[in-house]
């Protein structure tokens, strides 16, 4: 079944439960689906194989997104987080025939010289859009999708041309109902979209999830949420969105969870009423998750990868062991190598655009973890991060960072240490701390790590990590290579001094 199908089912047993809220009105069931039949006439019409969609957070998302897939064309999510390089790289290697945009005139600014002229006006959800026509062949010849893709979503990475994951309905839709089940979510339920829904995150663990259980799902511009730019949040803004909508589930991002906890710490208010609350995409400091508990949020850690639809374990009220990312979803098989990598097995991806089609039903995550006797998985850090020290020792910095991030005084923080005597960091100092606390924070951490991994020498950071800055994906990881990049001096000062001493 897919999800078209699903909704036209709740649309003839349920006609009049609301499927959508948003601040101009709502659609019950009924009018969603008939909404998204409108949609399909358009992109008939359009006669578009790959399209691309420039969109806020609305119903008009939605109705597209559903169309597009009903209807075989194969959607390119355009995140309003990707640099206009970025962007250029996504139109180049999907070969997109057209943009649908919301704002063509931003849209032209950023990546014009692959846009025609040819422009025209369409309505979807009554929302007045723009179907812009691309120049597909510009600048490369484009990659052939093959017709069983439905979405290709673009991993922010952490260099300037990320990869495109080919996904098809059959590999979400396991992701869908296994959600659905863990979650709990019913008809009763109300979903607020905390993140932009060209996340793949959002798209299948909010949007999906929400239409499949018949469920209400609520849709606020970024700045009614408190966002402003790639990574401005005004956590008080945002707890009273959560308030307001009467939201009973919600994904938040390490990011967004850290500033409703500090506005809930400081103003002493009530929590939402919130009954289940996700948090992912990035690693997530058990400190943070302590907080949010104590400041009665039900927030609960999940892990997952774009290659495995987005979500491969989470934790529950039922099943929820604190430390973990929790344990797979149904459908998931997960093993452990030697080295200590964990593989995914389940329905397998397409593989990435531009390279070899995959065929094996494994996924090697590149993510290090333990699975303990009753299928919690515990994640160490990411393979590919872990850098060897001068003495031979193999150091995952996640593990450190962490450590330190349980410690009130230390915000963030960015481990280095490859081929050095000793490690350092780069440390985002919270908010009312100062760097005394930091020197004592690090010596109760170093305490209880091993001499190899402790960190001896730190440089403070002039801002938070974000994504504005390049300094973390759109899901909250940390571009290492960028901070590096950023601090490349006062790290190199650091340990200059240390050998002159």
């Amino acid at each position: 079944m897919t999800i078209f199908e699903r909704v036209t089912r709740h649309a003839e047993h349920c006609p009049g439960q609301t499927a959508l809220v948003w601040p101009g009105g709502r659609l019950d069931y009924a009018a969603l689906r008939r909404q998204i039949e409108a949609a399909m006439q358009v992109l008939r019409e359009s006669a578009a194989e790959v399209l691309a969609i420039d969109l806020e957070s609305g119903p008009a998302w939605v109705a597209i997104d559903i169309a597009a897939m009903q209807l075989g064309i194969c959607l390119v999510p355009l995140p309003a987080f990707f640099s206009a390089g970025q962007l250029l790289h996504v139109l180049r290697l999907t070969g997109a025939q057209a943009v649908i945009s919301d704002a063509p005139t931003r849209l032209r600014r950023r990546v014009g010289e692959l846009l025609s002229n040819a422009e025209t006006q369409c309505r979807v959800a009554d929302q007045p859009l723009s179907w812009v026509e691309t120049l597909a062949s510009a600048g490369s010849r484009p990659r052939r999708i093959p017709g069983s893709v439905h979405k290709v979503t673009f991993t922010s990475g952490t260099t300037g041309e990320p990869k495109g994951v080919m996904l098809s309905w059959a590999q979400m839709v396991p992701v869908v109902r296994g959600l659905v089940d863990a979650v709990g979510m019913t008809a009763n339920d109300r979903h607020l979209a905390l993140m932009p829904l060209a996340v793949l995150l959002e798209n299948i663990g909010g949007v999906y999830v929400s239409l499949w259980a018949g469920a209400t799902l609520l849709l606020l511009p970024a700045h009614a949420l408190g966002m402003s730019g790639s990574s401005g949040l005004d956590g008080r803004r945002m707890v009273q969105a959560l308030d307001e909508s009467q939201a009973s589930t919600a994904i938040f991002t390490p990011q967004t969870l850290q500033g409703v906890v500090e506005a809930l710490e400081l103003s002493g208010n009530a929590r939402p009423g919130l009954r289940f609350a996700a948090v992912g995409g990035a690693p997530v400091s058990p400190r943070l998750l302590q907080r949010a508990g104590a400041s009665g949020l039900p927030v609960f850690e999940g892990y997952g990868l774009s290659e495995c639809g987005s979500v491969v374990c989470l934790n529950t009220p039922a099943y929820n062991r604190p430390g973990s990312v929790g344990r797979p979803l149904p459908h998931v098989r997960l093993r452990i190598t030697g080295e200590g990598e964990v593989v995914v097995a389940g329905q397998p991806f397409m593989g990435y655009l531009g390279e070899e089609s995959r065929s094996a039903s494994e996924w090697h995550s590149g993510d290090l973890g333990e699975l303990d006797a009753e299928g919690y998985l515990y994640l160490r850090g990411r393979r590919r991060n872990v850098f060897i020290t001068a003495y031979g020792r193999n150091v995952a910095p996640e593990w450190v960072e962490r450590e330190l991030m349980l410690e009130p005084a230390i915000a963030q923080a960015a481990v280095f240490g490859e081929a050095r005597a000793h490690n350092a960091a780069v440390i985002v100092i919270s908010r009312g701390a100062a760097a005394p606390d930091v020197e004592a924070a690090l010596a109760r951490v170093n305490r209880i790590l091993p001499d190899y991994a402790r960190v001896l020498s730190w440089v403070t950071a002039d801002g938070p990590f974000c994504v504005a800055d390049g300094l973390l994906t759109g899901t909250g990881r940390i571009r290492r290579d960028a901070v590096q990049r950023r601090y490349r001096r006062d790290i190199e000062s650091i340990y200059s001094e240390a050998q002159i001493s």
